[in-house]
């Protein structure tokens, strides 16, 4: 009855017939001990070994491989040279599932040059032997000794072949090497394919990750999940939802990573109707929503514009991460509610939520879009003293472009000219946005030089110079720095919206007039057109 109950990682109630139970053996207190190792409790599972030892029940070769593994997980050494010793006592040093269970255990503690002693000193190996002392030097960034152990190798499985290509293209980003190993695989699993397409979309090589995707022969949910994250992380957010809807039809339940990465996706997109839909179709298909799958909403709500929602969302959460209060704290801010934003700053105060130099950043942001100066400067000057956080130079740029906004650019120069930390690109870019705001052409002049010495003076900071000119009626200096662009080959990003119609979302590219869409607005235009004409006369 206990093996069962711990499988199903109900613990609490495990331990209640535990404590019940009037013949402790061995098999039970194993039972206890591996339940929490798959309950990610191994503490626990460790707690439970020294109680059995205090019961005076021995441990047979089962229990030491889960202890062991125990000891693993929480990076106990120390604990886990207690068992050593204990297994050397016993006689199971010679029993090869224990002897196997000590190798790993080294090699997650980090000390691979035991867990090699310990390999070398017995012939009798199997292929667990040998994969957990790859493993642990792929863990230990020993590439070089991992792959003469792999060549070394009397036979192979599949899981020897997925962690050396993990190894290459993940890890390393070596996805040359990575390539040559997954195509001398005598046979392909999934682990594989999945750990050669995240190699090539990890470096931004999506075309080669997407041919493989492609060729797949099967595809899971991790191989699904890749792919929409990874296009979220490159700015794909549309090719992203293309796929989402794809898995979907195909019938793949998703996991929470496709789930957040389309939730990200909707949010960069400003597609407000299908972020609600992916949060009705989580609810009702019973996807696991915890704090990170929430966050995403309120995110995703807030850069959508629909605050209630957002609001709504953040506070039905049972559990926060400061993650989530950041992201509500910058949603508020950004659109406008910086008093509100500060009310969520105080609530962290006073219910000691641990801070990081991300809160900071958040609720200085906040401050700089509501034009709240006083309180702004008050949280920066705070900063080291109260909340225990160094200011960075992203909080130096948002103190800045704070100053800059509210017209206070000697205070804003000053600070970039003697701050402890080296100054950097954006707190220039941040001050020459504010000169042009408040039209002043002698220090927007001295930010672009500054820009220029830092070699930081790329398209947007000329096409924002030409502007300020343009706006001083300067128009030799405009057609100056114009032709500055020209001989340097710069060209302006051409820009673009996005906007949901019917839950589909449509992106437009300025001057491109091929979108069927483009037609209807037109004649939308042309209509109203005619119907103010007609008023008039």
């Amino acid at each position: 009855m206990i093996a069962v109950t711990s499988n199903a990682s109900n613990m609490d109630y495990a331990e209640l017939i535990f404590a019940q139970t009037n013949q402790y053996n061995t098999f039970i207190w194993n039972s206890m001990i591996r339940g929490y190792i798959e309950s990610s409790k191994p503490p626990r599972a460790f707690l439970f070994y020294t109680q059995m030892q205090r019961k005076n029940v021995c441990g047979d070769n089962h229990t030491y491989p889960i202890v062991l593994k125990a000891c693993g997980l929480m990076l106990g050494l120390e604990e886990g040279r207690e068992i050593h010793a204990e297994v050397v006592k016993r006689g199971f040093d010679l029993n090869l599932f224990v002897r196997n269970g000590l190798i790993s255990m080294y090699c997650r503690c980090g000390k691979t040059l035991w867990a090699r002693r310990l390999f070398d000193e017995f012939e009798e190996r199997d292929l667990v032997s040998w994969n957990s002392m790859i493993c642990g030097y792929i863990g230990c960034g020993e590439m070089v000794e991992a792959e003469k152990l792999f060549n070394e190798m009397p036979e192979r499985d599949s899981f020897s072949w997925a962690m050396m290509v993990d190894a290459y293209g993940k890890r390393l980003g070596d996805v040359a090497r990575a390539r040559e190993l997954f195509n001398n695989m005598p046979i392909r699993d999934l682990v594989s394919w999945n750990s050669m397409i995240a190699g090539y979309a990890n470096i931004g090589e999506m075309v080669r990750a997407c041919e493989l995707f492609k060729e797949m022969p099967v595809k899971n949910v991790i191989s699904w999940s890749i792919m929409i994250d990874v296009y979220v992380r490159h700015g794909n957010s549309k090719e992203a939802l293309y796929l989402f809807r794809e898995m979907l039809s195909q019938g793949i339940k998703p996991d929470k990573v496709s789930v957040v990465a389309a939730i990200q996706a909707c949010a960069e997109l400003g597609a407000l109707d299908q972020g609600r839909w992916i949060k009705i179709y989580v609810q009702k298909n019973k996807i696991a929503s915890d704090f990170v799958v929430q966050t995403a909403l309120v995110d995703m709500f807030m850069k959508c514009g629909s605050l209630n929602e957002a609001r709504r969302t953040f506070n039905n959460m049972l559990e926060r991460s400061v993650i989530s209060w950041n992201v509500m704290i910058v949603g508020l801010g950004i659109n406008g509610y910086g008093e509100e934003a500060l009310a969520i700053f105080a609530q962290m105060e006073r219910q000691g939520v641990f801070m990081d130099d991300l809160t900071l950043l958040s609720v200085l942001s906040a401050c700089n879009h509501a034009g709240l100066v006083t309180e702004g400067l008050h949280i920066f000057k705070r900063m080291t003293d109260a909340y225990g956080v160094e200011p960075k130079v992203e909080h130096y740029s948002c103190l800045v472009d704070l100053l800059g906004r509210a017209g206070r650019l000697g205070e804003a120069k000053n600070i970039i000219e003697t701050m402890p930390v080296k100054s950097s690109s954006p707190l220039w870019g941040s001050l020459l946005a504010a000169c042009r705001t408040q039209r002043n052409l002698t220090l927007a002049e001295f930010s672009v030089q500054k820009l220029v010495e830092l070699q930081a003076d790329d398209c947007g900071v000329y096409v924002l110079m030409s502007n300020i000119y343009a706006e001083e009626g300067r128009w030799e200096d405009v057609l100056r720095i114009r032709k500055l662009m020209t001989d340097r080959g710069m060209k302006k990003e051409t820009g673009s919206s996005v906007i949901e119609v019917d839950g589909c979302v449509h992106e437009f590219v300025n001057g491109d007039k091929s979108h069927f869409l483009m037609e209807e607005i037109h004649l939308v235009i042309w209509s109203l057109s005619k119907m103010m004409f007609s008023a008039e006369l």
